[in-house]
């Protein structure tokens, strides 16, 4: 005999009732914000309601005039046209045979691809935000070379407008080339693809010989670079200890040779565009007593 559910205490009917009702209040108050913005943006009192009529209306009407051209009409038509190409085109194509090992292959690659991307990812990061930094520190210089390459691309339109008359005037010969370059190279293919057949077989014998001793190659050399890691790394201490040692050095060579070289410059434009008239040096020397 199935047993009679217990039923719900006053506490449980009492806090229902309670949820029932903020529920429903919530519900009353968004509808009446709802139909409060309603009444503003639509209000003809103020003239936004019949503005945004209005403006309704004539976009509604400028869509429609502009949906019923024969352009807009051709450009449908058309656009349609290429879907349904594409449809029917794309369509037998992913059921081909054909169409099987590059599914296989791109699913290979994806497999192959997506522990190599997870790996290389941090690698990816660190040198994105050290390009970015890159790029922000040399921004002044971008206005400069964006001159000179607009400079450059004005010297070479002319080159490009009289290569493209001589080869438009030269057609006939150029078609002559192509024609013969055609009639010399087509017997060479099939001669050219069973070439290429013995050398991929050649290679592929040579590649899986050599793995082997290469592998060992490798091998040896990482066990010899593992215990010449203590004197690699001293070395490293040695030259980054020796740079920072030239650092004053070279900051002090760096500093005069600017100098000099402002030194010049100024004498240089002096003597190139005087600013001033030469003066007269006058010499003075003590009076004999």
């Amino acid at each position: 005999m199935a047993t009679i559910p217990t039923l719900p205490s006053r506490d449980d009917v009492l806090r229902m009732a309670r949820s029932t009702t903020d529920i429903t209040g919530q519900l009353l108050d968004t509808a009446g914000n709802l139909t409060r913005i309603a009444l503003n943006t639509f209000d003809p009192r103020d003239g936004s309601g019949a503005e945004v009529l209005r403006v309704l209306r004539q976009t509604t009407a400028e869509l429609a005039e502009a949906s019923a051209s024969p352009q807009a009409q051709e450009a449908f038509y058309r656009i349609v046209e290429t879907l349904t190409r594409l449809g029917t085109s794309g369509a037998p194509l992913a059921v081909h045979p054909v169409s099987e090992p590059a599914q296989a292959l791109l699913a290979a690659l994806g497999d192959s691809l997506l522990p190599v991307l997870d790996a290389v990812e941090p690698a990816i990061e660190e040198f994105a935000t050290a390009l970015g930094e890159l790029v922000e520190a040399t921004s002044p210089l971008l206005p400069a070379t964006a001159g000179v390459a607009a400079g450059a691309l004005l010297a070479v339109t002319p080159l490009l407008r009289a290569a493209a008359e001589v080869l438009r005037e030269s057609s006939p010969e150029l078609r002559r080339i192509a024609d013969a370059l055609t009639a010399a190279l087509a017997p060479l293919m099939p001669l050219q693809v069973a070439l290429a057949e013995r050398a991929a077989a050649a290679g592929a014998n040579v590649v899986r010989a050599a793995l082997p001793p290469l592998a060992d190659l490798t091998e040896a050399a990482a066990a010899t670079v593992t215990a010449a890691r203590p004197a690699l790394i001293a070395g490293e201490e040695l030259l980054v200890a020796g740079l920072e040692r030239l650092q004053p050095v070279l900051l002090a060579g760096a500093s005069r040779t600017g100098r000099v070289a402002r030194g010049v410059a100024v004498r240089v434009s002096a003597a190139v565009s005087p600013t001033a008239e030469p003066g007269v040096v006058v010499a003075v020397s003590p009076v004999q007593t």
